[in-house]
């Protein structure tokens, strides 16, 4: 399969039938043709992220109990199993993040009951979807089944992606949800490519100066209803919203450029906007509505009846239904808590970071430790420890920067939308945190990162080894990259008892901590 290295869609070129023929263009491409091949890759690639993702998945616990953040999760999610589908504690008064991630949760719970399991079962099974996505999206970006395994491999061999796989927290549902909307996006855009070909090739593209009206677009409606989903895992879902409807709204544009509309932003303005703020806006809002099913069902979900005991019945907003006033209610105590979550009001912890450490991945995220006499298998008895840290693989993260910079320079100097897509999901998973430094942050926010450096990663590998039938240049490309992987691969080998709780001796365990940073 040819490896594309910038502009994988040259222009079509149309000529009417009157006109003597002159020079043929490239042929335009909407995604790979190795179909088969293609699919035996992404199986095997995904096998392998199975393995790597359940091997001891239930180890380790605190005592048969649920670890850091599990804590807050593993408990709502059995509430949401045995208690009508809400969180219907007292106890906490306050559920700060809303409902998919703990119906998720819950669902490994039905199987494998209140265990590490049945906790962390969900989170596995999404890793290893998203591993899949990977591929194929990658896949599809740079036509080439080669790259789009790499990208597997790599996001295999990540710390982040896996240890995010294997605890029972929110981070890796919405990080499913917000690449599958990307991948959606990706294949809207081959769709959209297609249909204006179409047309370019019956001649119409001028028929109007706005271009052709594109019709019903399905992959940019099922990207709404998962970025709906991401929002109601995580409110940070959001800045993908924003960021993915400029995404689109860019591949539009483009696109009518490319195949000579007179007018291509008047065109995307008129033709495409307004689609566009259904599917990725109103779509992810009623989505989200509809993942509080549940709670509008239920008699007894946290604020359920706020309208006439905390919230007054009548006011100018009297004629929106109560179920819906009391969700806004509801929500506004949420963001208060998270609101107030604030370094200067003395909230504190010794491992947050702050933004600009995690594309490095510069202060990690301890999960689990325990020494002392009660751990033991490392063969020096006394002195044995277990920990699970959140760590990017530093063969990866440590690049993150360089990436980014060739990335920028492709976009702009070379024009590579690839290179430009990707910058856009990166960004939507750290720029906006930069806008309130003083909240308290943690590295596994960063866990949306991960796939996006990987897409990256990959994109400069295929520079790498260039384009297809390139004699020499291509050999020695291939075996940078093979020699490239391969240090990934023995970089996660030797983080594996860090990133699984393996016992290992504190000279070992001082042997991992490779930064300051990271004590």
């Amino acid at each position: 399969m040819t490896l594309l290295t910038a502009r994988t869609d040259p222009a079509p070129r149309s000529t009417p039938a009157a006109v003597a023929p002159g020079p043929l263009a490239p042929v335009e491409t909407f995604g790979p043709t190795d179909r088969l091949r293609g699919w035996v890759v992404t199986v095997v690639v995904t096998a392998v992220a199975a393995v790597t993702r359940l091997v001891m998945l239930g180890y380790p616990t605190d005592a048969g109990t649920p670890v850091f953040d599990e804590k807050h999760y593993a408990p709502q999610g059995y509430q949401v199993l045995t208690g009508g589908g809400i969180e219907d504690n007292p106890g906490y008064g306050l559920v700060v993040h809303p409902p998919v991630g703990k119906q998720l949760i819950a669902v490994g719970e039905a199987v494998f009951g209140y265990t590490g399991w049945g906790w962390r079962l969900s989170s596995a099974v999404f890793g290893i979807l998203l591993v899949l996505l990977v591929v194929r999206i990658v896949r599809r970006m740079t036509r080439s089944t080669l790259l789009g395994a790499i990208a597997g491999l790599l996001l295999i061999v990540d710390g982040v992606a896996f240890v995010s796989s294997r605890v029972g927290m929110l981070d890796i549902f919405m990080t499913l949800f917000v690449v599958g909307a990307f991948g959606a996006l990706v294949r809207d855009r081959d769709d959209v490519r297609e249909r204006l070909a179409r047309v370019a090739a019956q001649g119409r593209i001028e028929v109007s100066t706005l271009g052709p009206r594109l019709g019903v677009r399905w992959w940019r409606f099922g990207a709404g209803v998962l970025l709906g989903l991401a929002c109601g895992t995580k409110w940070s879902g959001l800045y993908f919203v924003a960021f993915f409807g400029l995404l689109s709204v860019a591949f539009d544009v483009a696109a009518r450029r490319r195949y000579g509309v007179v007018r291509p932003w008047r065109g995307t303005a008129v033709r495409d906007v307004g689609p566009a703020l259904y599917a990725l806006v109103a779509v992810p809002v009623v989505v989200y509505l509809a993942t509080y099913a549940g709670w509008f069902a239920s008699e007894t979900g946290v604020d359920r009846h706020a309208v006439g005991t905390d919230v007054g019945a009548g006011g100018p907003f009297s004629f929106v239904p109560d179920a819906l006033r009391s969700l806004w209610y509801y929500s506004g105590n949420v963001l208060e808590f998270h609101a107030g979550l604030t370094n200067s009001a003395g909230n504190r912890h010794p491992w947050e970071s702050k933004p600009w450490t995690w594309p490095m991945g510069l202060r990690p995220m301890l999960y689990y430790y325990a020494d002392g006499d009660t751990v033991s298998g490392c063969g020096t008895p006394g002195s044995c420890v277990k920990a699970v840290m959140l760590i990017g693989t530093p063969a990866l993260w440590w690049l993150a920067l360089p990436m980014l910079a060739w990335a920028l320079w492709c976009t702009v100097a070379r024009r590579d939308w690839r290179y430009a897509a990707v910058l856009v999901g990166y960004g939507a998973g750290i720029l906006p945190w930069f806008l309130s430094l003083d909240r308290q942050m943690y590295f596994f926010y960063a866990t949306a990162l991960s796939p996006f450096l990987v897409m990256g990663l990959t994109l400069v590998i295929g520079d790498v080894i260039g384009r297809a039938r390139t004699g020499r240049r291509r050999t020695l490309g291939l075996a940078v990259a093979a020699g490239y992987v391969a240090v990934a691969i023995a970089n996660f080998v030797w983080l594996w008892p860090v990133l699984t709780g393996l016992p290992i001796t504190e000279t070992l365990w001082q042997q991992q901590l490779w930064l300051p940073s990271w004590r």
